[in-house]
């Protein structure tokens, strides 16, 4: 499960900041949305999110011990109690900055070949 870091308080909204830490590459690939556009990101969570909520990540992935700081906007929902048993959580399409760039970038690296396999995923 994601872990939600609390917002300062202060006037105007601003996204919710989730952080994520996947250890395994076969986890990361079972997160990763690469049929998004610009990439994007399944997060376990319970917290009720609607699509179009802007969030901000901090990301882990297997084998880089620096985050990956990045922007998205919620554009799937799997809520509790779904008819195909999935995993509780939202999809993050990432932001179309330098931000969802780089972490597009490092974790396709990561990932490699198996973007072509066809197991399931969180979202597949």
């Amino acid at each position: 499960m994601a872990e939600e870091i609390p917002k300062e308080s202060g006037k105007g909204v601003r996204p919710s900041v989730l952080s994520l830490n996947i250890k395994e590459r076969s986890a990361l690939y079972a997160a990763y949305m690469p049929h998004l556009k610009r990439g994007g990101i399944f997060i376990p969570t319970n917290k009720p999110y609607r699509i179009g909520d802007e969030v901000f990540l901090l990301l882990s992935i297997p084998h880089d011990p620096n985050k990956i700081p990045v922007a998205g906007q919620v554009v799937w929902v799997s809520p509790a109690n779904n008819q195909a048993n999935k995993t509780v959580g939202v999809g993050v399409h990432f932001s179309d900055d330098e931000s969802g760039q780089a972490a597009r970038r490092r974790i396709e690296a990561m990932l490699g070949g198996l973007l072509q396999s066809a197991r399931s995923t969180h979202t597949y």
